[in-house]
């Protein structure tokens, strides 16, 4: 494979990697049998999208695409003991995942419960305290007072809780990994259980609540009645699915691509109130979801109020949303600086034990464990291996979080390790996972992981190569053009917004601003000039040489946005990556 513009190593350290021969006789074609733009071609046939099929992928439905809900099993008794629930006027109680994805689902659930006119009891455990997922004393305080308990985003591994609900029926609407065994409730609902096709794999929770409540309806439909407006409820479903990383692949595009819609038209005025804070000025994407809310709603489980999203995401109160988007963003200020000191402290103890093994990990004492599954991101992202983060207590139990990188399952191997013993419990998966271990089997506990993601090539894999899907010079890059890239998304997670090379620029304006993020201007010499900005530019290389240029032209990389600045919008590179020519 050719290095792309020759760059086999940039100043971070990658090879660059352009479209190959066959991408590009696939992108000739398309541009041949549709007429659509080069560069929208270009990203089409790196999507594997054939001539035929590029209208149906640039406008997806939710009608060809949504899944009969039935295809899950459990599905069918899910639905209609919920329903009768609701008709009977049970007391229902809704037992979430304190993140994103558990957040939208309860929020999901409690919304159509309202709309019926019925209430509903919101349950989330404490991240420190009680842990991920059901426990026993939970379920079983909520049993007393309950008739249906529905765990969403948790519950399918959680045996002796579910056990512990005596007297009350309990639904689970999950997607973690299951085991061999399901726990004795009334139904799980889970595309992940291991008597699955996998079909649906892909899903967030919140989704598997939605076609959940896809079956309710039509069962009421059935019986001559009307439910709830489900199509409204799908700036939910899009915001779970960016934020938990879920793949942007089949009907998880038709679901975010219609959500960003339902989300701008800012009905739901938690999510208003919470655009607000967060200084959204443009029409929700993708990437607004997941750095902008997402982060947001997480950070009431990670260091405050593990309900505080839910609540947010489910209330009809203006002046509550106003509250608690306030408190969550004063919350997720306190994240950062509370994953900064450890983040650094990670990378250290990584960096002292090798960042070439197949698993990259850190431990320490006192590490908050709401922030351990971000800085194990970063560690992922810095050395393309998986990689876990684990805070331990006074009592020398340690709660960690792990992310993975394509192709290797950290959620089965985690599984596995608490299956022989070394873990208290763990779980997750393909991507993520968590787990919980004692102090005295940290060690051998790594060890294992470590041979475990050995035997699937984590220990293989070398620097991130950069995937580039074309050249462009500073004038092609317009408006016009990022509005017709956009059509063939929504990007994120499985579908990477495009990204190209400008070649041989001259650096005309470089500045630090912020901590450590980098401003500059550039082109290609003469011609029309093009801002970028490059977030984190000086954690490494990449901003200092840029800032001390000297005159010398670069290579750079990276993915085109519209920025909003006083009511106006320009065109501005993200750089992400920058090479000496």
């Amino acid at each position: 494979m050719t290095d792309f513009l020759n760059v086999s190593a940039s100043l971070t350290g990658r090879r660059w990697i352009g479209p190959t021969a066959d991408l590009d006789r696939q992108a000739e074609l398309l541009l041949q049998q549709t007429g659509l733009p080069l560069a929208l071609c270009q990203t089409l046939a790196r999507r594997g999208v054939a001539p035929e099929a590029a209208a149906q992928f640039l406008d997806p439905k939710l009608k060809d695409l949504l899944p009969d809900p039935l295809t899950l099993k459990d599905m069918g008794v899910a639905a209609t003991r919920f329903l009768d629930a609701t008709k009977r006027g049970e007391n229902i109680a809704v037992f979430a995942d304190y993140d994103v994805d558990g957040g939208t689902s309860a929020a999901l659930l409690i919304t159509w419960l309202r709309q019926m006119g019925r209430p509903a009891t919101l349950y989330i455990p404490d991240r420190i305290d009680e842990g991920y997922g059901p426990n026993e004393p939970a379920m079983a305080e909520l049993a007393r007072n309950h008739d249906l308990i529905v765990c969403v985003d948790c519950g399918t591994l959680s045996h002796d809780a579910i056990a512990a609900a005596k007297g009350a029926d309990v639904v689970v609407l999950d997607h973690h990994l299951g085991g061999e065994t399901l726990p004795d409730c009334v139904a799980v609902v889970n595309p992940n259980r291991q008597d699955e096709s996998g079909d649906l794999a892909h899903l967030c929770a919140a989704s598997v609540v939605f076609l959940m409540l896809v079956e309710v309806g039509r069962q009421m439909r059935d019986e001559g009645q009307k439910g709830p407006d489900l199509m409204a409820m799908l700036d939910l479903v899009a915001l779970a699915t960016v934020a938990d990383v879920a793949p942007l692949i089949g009907v998880n595009r038709a679901l975010v691509r219609q959500g960003l819609k339902v989300m701008a038209r800012r009905d739901r005025i938690g999510l208003r109130a919470l655009a607000d804070v967060s200084r959204m000025d443009t029409a929700p994407t993708s990437y607004s979801l997941g750095f902008l809310l997402g982060p947001r709603i997480n950070a009431g489980g990670r260091i405050g109020a593990a309900d505080l999203g839910a609540r947010l995401l489910s209330t009809e109160d203006p002046h509550e949303a106003q509250a608690l988007a306030e408190r969550l963003d004063a919350l997720n200020t306190e994240r950062r600086e509370i994953e900064s000191a450890v983040r650094d402290d990670a990378l250290l103890q990584a960096e002292q034990r090798g960042l070439d093994a197949p698993l990259v990990w850190a431990a320490g004492d006192g590490w908050h464990p709401g922030v351990v599954g971000i800085v194990a991101s970063r560690l992922k992202e810095a050395t393309n291996r998986p990689a876990v983060v684990i805070g331990f207590d006074e009592n020398g139990i340690g709660k960690g979080s792990g992310r993975s990188v394509s192709g290797v399952d950290l959620g089965a191997s985690i599984q596995r390790l608490a299956a022989e013993g070394l873990l208290v419990k763990g779980g997750g998966h393909k991507m993520a996972a968590g787990l919980t271990v004692m102090r005295d089997r940290l060690e051998p506990a790594m060890e294992r992981l470590s041979e475990l993601l050995a035997k699937q090539g984590a220990g293989a894999m070398g620097p991130s190569d950069l995937k580039l899907d074309g050249l462009l010079m500073p004038g092609a890059a317009t408006p016009e053009l990022i509005a017709q890239l956009e059509a063939a998304g929504p990007y994120g997670a499985s579908a990477p917004a495009p990204r190209f090379a400008f070649p041989a620029c001259a650096i005309h304006f470089a500045k630090r601003v912020g901590a450590n993020h980098l401003k500059v201007t550039f082109s290609e010499g003469q011609g029309p000039r093009l801002d970028a900005i490059c977030f984190g530019a000086f954690d490494g290389p990449l901003g200092p040489a840029l800032e001390r240029h000297g005159g010398a032209r670069f290579h750079l990389a990276g993915k085109l946005e519209l920025n909003t600045w006083g009511g106006r919008q320009s065109v501005q590179l993200r750089l992400e990556d920058a090479a000496e020519t």
